[in-house]
């Protein structure tokens, strides 16, 4: 993740200096030419192949063609591996080599890309490789950033500038960056620039993107830099005439270059698995050898002895043995035929194309389709068992709406009919009437009058609260005409707030580093701003203090309610008991809190408080503790104002599909950074938590230092007292497998077993018992009671401890994971992840640019894994079981015929047959199995999501399945041998010639090999399409031209060499017992098989034979059948508080007040909000709707 700082080089500071190229050169500063190419013309060839043979099955051919090169070993032309091995390194070689190009082009087009460089008291146009550590830069609007600039001055006021970072992490809102007050003053004056020889000392070359440290000396005054100096290669300006910047980081040192290709590569269960048995029959391959060697020494000391005396060196057999051992390997090799591994990767592909043209995944309203950003683990899509989720834009919109709010002891927000009883609140319902406040946003919507006449009648708590929600934040305005504000907020948060009190007639109008200006019910304010108390994850708050034009000093703060209880005058006491009882009951409705207070300030006392704040926020050393530590003096003795209560909306469809997925036994956990009464609640509208479960345990430690005193005793216990409720007579000790796995076995794992569990227990966990429970000796408890949950819920969790849980159920629980997050705190969650999945929400790109599979609302995500992953397990999976049945019954019959040739390491089979066999003849029948089998259709899948419990449990392909197959292979190649041997043997044509030849022999033998695979793969094919009948009569057609024409007397006199099977074709088809023998074998190949499913589907029908029977069989529809998902009405009271997670990010407070002086008046911009339908003010509430996917059942395929 991001958060592990990567210092490449040996370098522990950087050190330039301005306008001074040859001093910056001397330190060898990597230039800003970038290279993201791997190959050029003269390396290509040799480094693509060297990579290639790194794969153990390129190389293993490598080493067969080697053997096919020495004549006494060569039992095969040398054709019959040069071909398949030619054809699969020059199809991955050309996609390498496209790949290459475009990096190429890429790179060219970037590197040549043109900027006005400060070059010697001049501007000049400068490609961007020429650029070095140390210059001066222009940038002008809508350019992209040329490489790691620290801001030097800008054309807008303040020396702010306005950056686009969508290729940087996918963001496109706008962020603003600062330059020093010291450096603004060279404005655009190329000769102030050009005599600006400031040092900088900064941080060596890293990848974190949300830090920076370092200090510019500037005429013996030293400044300290933060990020909002710099501005990193990759973003764009925006909104912003030009600026200037000193190149800090070029080319491959720069933060965006840093970060790539830091992702782990991910593999499924099925790619461990296939290494296994490919080394695993690389050993029976061996032992077969082996045998048919031995076999051969036998007989040349029993029966070569006889010829001995026609051979001109007589006859050694242990020799004969040890040639004939490498001549099988040849002729056996087809168990791992090469042609495997480009049809998996074929098939991926092909799946991972359905997924992005779903146009069942595709969001019309954000124009966002489904996208497949990998196409290395579709199957494993279909094997997942547990989820673990982001809350915040991932089951809700994070889209925030203003919904409550308690103001001095009295609650708002609430409809009450003539009898006192609450009136649910819906469309139809009358809204708040705001024509009388001229610069109120017409989309926000309140329903509770009372609130609006409290606050024209002049009550002064409740202005006093409206006026804190406009005073403190850190909300920059945008007015584009007389009384159109729209506020670039921080958070949605921020913003449903400003835009609440705007409403109800404080206005947010216009701010300076020194002042905010305020509309207060018509009335034009101005407040000096005289700090800012910023917002950040250890504090949970923010502060600031204003001077009215009165005089009077006021600190407004607001915060998470536990952080502000805890600050409260004494007097406050009943206050405080009111709001609470208030918070509790927006907490049963899923509502996020923040408790708002304030207080009165000495003036003298603030005098000498804003001195010391000037000494902490210049210091070098310890500059956030000793802020933090006068930030804490400050807020104390607040008096309580009230609370808000702000709605996250879930998204469309989020219970449906969860209980969807409950259904087909896949655990879901939510892992979130929320107060766990959000959490909790959220968990209830969701239907993830239920009143009837037998019961919730909370396992919860108010603090940390609580959490350490007893940790024994309080996480400890309480997740042991769980699993003693759940299991009344299970064991203490956990049952752990201990077991190898891996190539080699070399590879230790632990296995939790899965423990029954009578009724339904859920379990809700907060950041530090977590934190806690996550020690090494306390894991495996943890673990224990949650996997016998149905639903876990973790809240309060930091990015490092969503990816801790996640390692800890792959690591003791075997089992496929998925992680779904949308926003940055969750990259290092779905990074961790077997499968990671990015949702395209309100928080910006990072978790889809760090993700596999991306797409717009959590509700597809039953579709990618019941519809998608399920079908692209089952096609893999019937992909491979009938790979290795049609290439081991082909060896096989190879094994069998060594008996009959005196173990000579003759084929049984035409050279030629041998090449095509894979490659032509049934390449693209398996193809189209792979790519267009349905066992059912995507709306049974739905109705029935039982049908996924299959792929949790591996049961479509293991070891066993493996070994059925090989047992399976080994009595089709029994009969498609011996029976056209017996066939055969002492056989006449109808004019009394013999067929009893070699070649008639392979003729029939392979003919018939060829049309039981055919069939057999008929039999497995549930879903037939025009393809699949093309490609498999097809096939067989194109085996009988190519027969007919390779047999042929024109080929055998052109090549006589390499045919010749000259008329075998027309001498051995024309005779019917030729014709009854491949009937006989075929019947005799599918008999076994048709019985077995018969009896299979009668007797031990699966889910998948009872689906597709629709209820005929024993299984009824309402057992099977999911009941229509309730309506999930909203809960009214609660014992649950609810606290606010307030997303904000740290260092706004800073930048709102850094500036010290005005240019010039600021000129109009381009709305930093272009969407004005913002959702920041929709208040309508939300009514739950079953999303189904297609109206009416069709048949079944």
């Amino acid at each position: 993740s991001l958060n592990d700082v990567v210092f490449p080089s040996t370098e522990e500071e950087r050190h330039l200096r301005a306008n001074d190229r040859e001093l910056n050169l001397s330190y060898k500063y990597s230039d800003n030419a970038i290279k993201t190419s791997k190959y050029n013309i003269f390396t290509f060839l040799p480094l693509n192949l060297f990579e290639q043979f790194q794969r153990l099955a390129n190389a293993y051919f490598l080493f067969l063609l080697c053997l096919q090169s020495i004549p006494e070993v060569s039992s095969l032309p040398w054709y019959t591996t040069v071909v398949p091995l030619v054809l699969v390194l020059s199809m991955t070689m050309a996609k390498d080599g496209s790949d290459d190009m475009n990096r190429h082009r890429c790179d060219k087009q970037v590197n040549n890309r043109q900027v006005e460089v400060l070059v010697e008291g001049e501007l000049q146009s400068e490609k961007w490789m020429d650029v070095q550590v140390g210059d001066i830069v222009k940038l002008e609007n809508n350019q992209f950033v040329t490489a790691d600039l620290l801001l030097l001055s800008s054309s807008e006021p303040l020396n702010l500038v306005y950056i686009e970072t969508a290729e940087l992490d996918g963001e496109t809102n706008l962020k603003v960056k600062q330059a020093l007050t010291v450096t603004g003053k060279l404005e655009d004056s190329v000769e102030k620039l050009a005599n600006f020889n400031g040092e900088v000392r900064c941080e060596p070359p890293n990848n974190r993107l949300d830090k920076f440290t370092g200090t510019l000396t500037l005429k013996g005054e030293t400044y300290s830099l933060d990020n909002e100096r710099i501005l990193l290669r990759g973003c764009t300006l925006r909104n912003t005439q030009w600026c200037f910047g000193l190149v800090i980081f070029g080319g491959p040192d720069t933060k965006l270059m840093q970060n790539c290709g830091r992702t782990t590569f991910k593999r499924t269960s099925i790619d461990r698995l296939m290494n296994v048995l490919v080394l695993s029959i690389f050993g029976f391959l061996m032992i077969m050898c082996l045998i048919l060697a031995i076999g051969n020494g036998i007989w040349e000391y029993q029966e070569g002895s006889k010829f001995a005396a026609f051979l001109p060196k007589g006859v050694n057999a242990p020799f004969s043995a040890f040639l004939t051992f490498w001549s099988y390997v040849i002729i056996l090799n087809t168990v791992v035929p090469i042609s495997l591994y480009v049809s998996v990767e074929i098939i991926r592909l092909g799946n991972s194309f359905y997924i992005n043209w779903d146009r069942k995944m595709y969001y019309p309203k954000n124009d966002t389709p489904a996208e497949a950003r990998t196409t290395t683990l579709n199957e494993e899509l279909g094997q997942i068992k547990y989820i673990f989720s982001d809350k915040t834009g991932t089951l809700t919109q994070n889209v925030m709406t203003f919904n409550k709010c308690s103001i001095n002891g009295k609650a708002y927000g609430e409809l009450l009919d003539f009898s006192g009883q609450r009136v649910e609140i819906n469309e139809v319902r009358e809204k708040v009437d705001f024509s009388w406040n001229n610069l109120a946003d017409p989309k926000f919507c309140f329903h509770d009058n009372s609130l609006v006449e409290v606050v024209r009648e002049g009550n002064p708590e409740v202005q006093a609260f409206f006026r804190l929600l406009s005073l403190c934040h850190t909300v920059m305005p945008e007015e584009k005409k007389e009384g159109e504000l729209y506020y670039q907020a921080q958070s949605p948060d921020e913003g449903a707030l400003v835009t609440a009190a705007r409403n109800f007639g404080f206005v947010f109008r216009s701010r300076t580093p020194e002042s905010i200006t305020v509309v207060e019910m018509g009335e034009l304010v101005t407040y000096e701003l005289l700090a800012v108390l910023d917002f950040n994850n250890v504090r949970k708050r923010m502060s600031v203090i204003v001077r009215s034009p009165e005089g009077k000093l006021t600190l407004y703060c607001k915060g998470a309610d536990t952080i502000i209880f805890e600050r409260l005058n004494p007097s406050c006491s009943n206050l405080t008991e009111v709001t609470t009882l208030h918070l509790n009951e927006f907490a049963g409705e899923g509502l996020r809190t923040l408790a708002l207070a304030y207080k009165d300030i000495d003036p003298e006392y603030m005098e000498d408080w804003k001195l010391r704040h000037h000494v902490a926020n210049t210091a070098m050393d310890e500059r956030e503790e000793k802020l933090d530590a006068l930030y804490e003096e400050i807020e104390k003795g607040l008096l309580l104002l009230g609370s808000t209560a702000v709605e996250d909306k879930l998204q469309d469809g989020v219970p449906q599909t969860i209980e969807q997925l409950s259904k087909a036994d896949i655990k879901i956990w939510v892992l979130t950074g929320d107060k766990q009464e959000t959490a909790e609640n959220i968990g209830y509208s969701c239907n993830m938590l239920r009143e009837e479960m037998n019961e919730v345990f909370i396992v919860s430690s108010t603090d940390r230092l609580l959490a350490a005193t007893f940790y024994l005793s309080l996480p400890f216990d309480l997740t042991r007292t769980a699993r003693r409720k759940m299991t009344p007579d299970g064991t203490e000790e956990p049952t752990v497998k201990k077991s190898r796995s891996g190539l080699f076995c070399l590879q230790k794992t632990e296995t939790v077993a899965d423990e029954p569990v009578n009724g339904e227990y859920a379990m809700v966990i907060n950041g530090h018992s977590l934190a806690f429970a996550l020690e090494k000796d306390m894991e495996i408890e943890l673990l224990r009671t949650a996997c016998m949950c149905q639903t876990v819920i973790c809240c309060r969790v930091t990015p490092l401890q969503k990816a801790q849980v996640v390692e800890l159920v792959k690591k003791y629980k075997q089992a496929v994971t998925l992680a779904i997050g949308d926003g940055a705190n969750d990259v290092s969650m779905i990074k961790a992840a077997h499968i990671g999945v990015g949702i395209s929400g309100q928080e910006g790109m990072q978790a889809v640019l760090s993700s596999d599979y991306s797409f717009a609302q959590f509700r597809y995500l039953q579709r990618l894994l019941l519809v998608h992953g399920r079908w692209s397990y089952l096609r893999m999976c019937k992909f491979l079981r009938y790979f290795f049945y049609k290439n081991f019954t082909f060896t096989f019959v190879h094994f069998w015929y060594g008996f009959f040739c005196g173990f000579s390491a003759q084929t049984v089979f035409d050279e030629w047959f041998i090449t095509l066999f894979n490659l032509v003849y049934t390449a693209l029948p398996v193809l189209s199995l792979s790519l267009f089998d349905q066992d059912v259709n995507d709306w049974w899948s739905f109705q029935y999501p039982q049908l996924y419990t299959p792929g949790q449990l591996n049961q479509y392909f293991s070891k066993r399945a493996f070994v059925y197959t090989v047992l399976h292979s080994g009595y089709s190649s029994l009969v498609l041998f011996f029976i056209p041997w017996a066939a055969m043997y002492d056989t006449v044509r109808d004019d009394g010639k013999e067929i009893v030849d070699y070649q008639s022999f392979a003729l029939l033998a392979q003919t018939c090999l060829l049309i039981a695979v055919s069939i057999q793969l008929g039999l497995d094919t549930h879903y037939w399409t025009a393809m699949n009948q093309f490609f498999l009569w097809g096939s067989l057609s194109v085996y009988f031209a190519v027969i007919f024409t390779m047999y042929s007397n024109g080929m055998f006199l052109t090549l006589t060499s390499s045919f010749p099977f000259i008329g075998t074709a027309r001498n051995s088809l024309n005779q019917p017992n030729v014709w009854l023998t491949m009937l006989l074998t075929s019947v005799l190949c599918v008999l076994p098989v048709v019985a077995y499913r018969f009896l299979r589907i009668l007797l031990w029908p699966t889910i998948n034979d009872k689906v597709r029977g629709r209820g005929s069989t024993h299984l009824s529809l309402d057992k099977v059948l999911p009941p229509t998902p309730r309506r999930v009405q909203a809960r009214r009271t609660s014992t649950r508080r609810s606290g606010y997670a307030f997303s904000h990010a740290q260092g706004y407070g800073d930048l709102v007040t850094s500036g010290k002086f005005l240019r010039r008046t600021p000129k109009s911009r381009p709305a930093l909000f272009s969407q004005t339908d913002s959702p920041l003010a929709q208040t309508q509430p939300q009514f739950y709707r079953t999303i189904s996917e297609r109206e009416e059942p069709p048949l079944s395929p």
